[in-house]
């Protein structure tokens, strides 16, 4: 399969990392790179890797151009977090005959925020024979897509909890910046009230257990609250001095009445102790689930994106969800 590259910020380039890591088990190849950077603009997309390669890719920022030159199957779109200001990105490559697979977290479950713009892009998608995904770790695995599958052999479920526990000071550069790491408790404050600050996806996630389970929510109630350090912690990019914010606690619950259903949990600061992902199902049978020192989400959103290629190459046309794919796995890999 031929893969464009749309974005290669952090995880842009680590998808391109990795598409080339698995060229050689002739299953996919890397034929064009998309962004907006001028310092990146007509440089070979290898040369801006931590360990420079020659692939005779050159990055543009034409994405019409791109999109038309090459016989793409799949675009791996990693350029926003908030669906309305980059739909028409999707659109664009949807319109060239290309499927998408997105790390938009407001892509995984776009129907409640984003209503319109998701109903416009089933639309577009269908028009031209399509797929187009959002995934990734969170949303896309470790609060939604894990739950789920491990109601599979559930005869019954009750309720579902879902924790996640995130050391955010091993984590890359703008992760860190989103949780807030460093700052005071007042500058924390100012980001939240804005609405596009903390981590985007858990209310996408509630929904998409729910709507799996086939669950209708009568409410949600949500909290954002930071978490301040009790000690000195630096990382590679941040001190964080005691008292300042570490980082997020970010929860959600979804009832039936007056019935808490599902409730997710997510720690994510520097210096977190315990890191972890649990999910337990509360059912015939009960199911619990965790993931000691927890699935770090870098490497693992590279993963979710690459590892959906395949799967949403050979979905049926539409905006789909990550539920609505086949069981993810691992793609392009070889035993050793």
């Amino acid at each position: 399969m031929n893969v464009v590259q749309f974005g290669i910020g952090p995880i842009g380039l680590e998808s391109v990392k990795t598409i080339l890591q698995k060229q050689s088990t002739g299953k996919i190849r890397l034929v064009g790179v998309i962004d907006i950077d001028p310092n990146k603009i007509g440089k070979d997309v290898g040369h801006l890797l931590a360990e420079p390669v020659d692939t005779g890719v050159i990055v543009s920022s034409d994405a019409a151009a791109v999109l038309e030159s090459v016989d793409v199957d799949v675009v791996v779109h990693t350029t926003s977090s908030f669906l309305d200001s980059m739909y028409d990105q999707l659109v664009l490559c949807a319109e060239k005959g290309a499927n998408v697979v997105s790390s938009t977290e407001e892509l995984s479950y776009p129907y409640e925020r984003h209503p319109q713009i998701a109903e416009k892009i089933d639309a577009v998608a269908k028009r031209y024979g399509v797929t187009i995904v959002g995934t990734g770790v969170n949303p896309g695995y470790a609060m939604d897509v894990l739950a789920l599958t491990a109601t599979g052999v559930s005869t019954d479920v009750h309720r579902v909890r879902i924790s996640r526990v995130v050391d955010a000071g091993k984590r890359r550069k703008p992760l860190q910046a989103k949780v807030g790491a460093g700052i005071s408790a007042e500058e924390f404050a100012e980001k939240k009230a804005t609405g596009k600050f903390g981590h985007i996806g858990l209310r996408e996630s509630l929904l998409m257990v729910a709507d799996g389970l086939g669950w209708e929510l009568t409410s949600a109630e949500e909290n954002l609250d930071p978490v301040i350090s009790t000690k000195k912690v630096i990382t590679p990019y941040f001190t964080v001095e005691e008292g300042a914010v570490a980082g997020i606690h970010h929860s959600i619950k979804g009832f039936v009445g007056s019935d808490a259903v599902i409730t997710l949990d997510l720690q994510m600061y520097v210096g977190a102790d315990d890191p972890h992902d649990a999910v337990f199902v509360e059912g015939t049978p009960p199911i619990d689930l965790i993931v000691r020192g927890g699935i770090f989400g870098d490497t693992a959103t590279i993963a979710a994106l690459v590892n959906a290629i395949p799967l949403a190459a050979s979905s049926d046309p539409g905006l789909k969800t990550v539920k609505d794919l086949p069981v993810p796995r691992a793609f392009a890999t070889v035993p050793q």
